[in-house]
């Protein structure tokens, strides 16, 4: 027998062979683990990415409807179920008069705009190219390729929205949210400790309420845009008028680029009629976009949340760029989701600290 320890007599007692005794070992390997954590989330929601911005879609649904039934309740002494289910009569009623009694002329005029929109860009590629200035051949090429998509997108939108899965989703979503929040918020609070739920359920309430304020500025913005536009090019009798108030006030939910496009469209369809027609729907464009940047805009933003407009158009841009026209849509309300979150943390930053919670 030898008088050499044993690997059992090493390990101190109370500790297991996996135990680490360094304690300066121990803090290494637990920030360790939290990174190869966060890492293995951040992986995980890459992965789901494009599900996770359906559910957003659904939320931002949810609160347009949320909101509409909020209105309702404020004239109407009725429950909150009864009110969600008029704001859903009301908004299928809408899209029944769009597709049966305005579909007829906006499917007619859709069918028109690809071709016209083909024919304007030409010509103003062959007025650059008659002032001296040579476009390359892949330059015509990548502006005809642009043209073409351009076309396949508002003969989309002039049919009045297809059988997309994807919206259906976000519909169904939508409508399951706004009938049953605090079920969904009291399931995600569950998963948090008790001591933080309080401060989870506030953070929520403030999320919805600046949801609401956002979509409300929103949906004003674009009902102001899409009449005013439409009724401006009809009464100098621009092609395609009503049409193009129609795409006016649903690219208004999309802040900048939304009202770039359309008035690249407006000129474009103002050209068809000679350069007076180009000039009078470029004014058009400018002063309603000026009115309701300058006026319609600050008023309503002093009721809703003010957003950086460099912070959005960089968020459109690349969730644009990965998710497509979904993306680019949610862009504006997932910015305002992240500041009020945010927000509410560096108000609370002291109430996660143990001596805070000990009171």
């Amino acid at each position: 027998m030898t008088d050499e320890p044993h690997i059992e007599d090493a390990i101190p007692e109370g500790h297991s062979p996996s135990t680490i005794a360094d304690p300066r070992l121990r803090f290494e390997a637990r920030r360790a683990i939290v990174w190869l954590g966060i890492a293995a989330v951040f992986g995980l929601c890459l992965y789901m990415s494009q599900a996770l911005l359906v559910i957003f879609g659904g939320l931002v649904f949810a609160a347009l409807i949320d909101g509409g039934a909020r209105l309702l309740g404020r004239v109407l002494p009725i429950g909150r179920g009864w009110r969600v289910a008029l704001v859903l009569i009301a908004a299928t009623a809408f899209l029944a008069w769009l597709l049966f009694f305005a579909g007829t002329q906006f499917a007619s005029e859709a069918a028109q705009f690809p071709d016209l929109i083909r024919r304007q860009v030409a010509t103003v590629m062959r007025w650059i190219e008659s002032q001296g200035i040579e476009i390359a051949p892949n330059m015509q090429t990548i502006v005809r390729q642009g043209v073409g998509g351009l076309g396949k997108v508002t003969s989309m939108i002039g049919g009045v929205v297809g059988g997309l899965t994807t919206f259906f989703l976000i519909l169904i979503l939508g409508i399951y949210f706004a009938a049953e929040p605090r079920l969904y918020e009291r399931g995600l609070a569950w998963l948090l400790p008790d001591r933080r739920r309080g401060s989870f359920l506030e953070m929520m309430e403030k999320m919805a309420f600046t949801m609401r304020r956002l979509l409300f500025g929103r949906v004003v913005g674009m009902v102001f845009e899409g009449v005013l536009t439409g009724i401006a090019l009809g009464v100098y009798g621009v092609p395609l008028a009503s049409l193009l108030g129609l795409i006016t006030g649903l690219l208004a939910f999309i802040p900048n680029i939304g009202a770039m496009i359309s008035g690249v469209l407006m000129v474009l369809v103002g050209l068809s009629g000679g350069t007076d027609m180009a000039l009078y729907a470029l004014g058009v464009y400018a002063v309603v976009q000026t009115f309701d940047g300058y006026v319609v805009v600050p008023m309503i933003a002093k009721k809703t949340v003010d957003l950086a407009p460099a912070l959005v158009l960089a968020m459109q841009l690349i969730l644009g760029i990965l998710f497509g026209i979904l993306g680019l849509a949610l862009a504006d309300p997932l910015v305002a989701m992240v500041k009020t979150m945010l927000e509410h943390r560096s108000d609370h930053a002291g109430d996660d600290h143990p001596l805070a919670a000990r009171g």
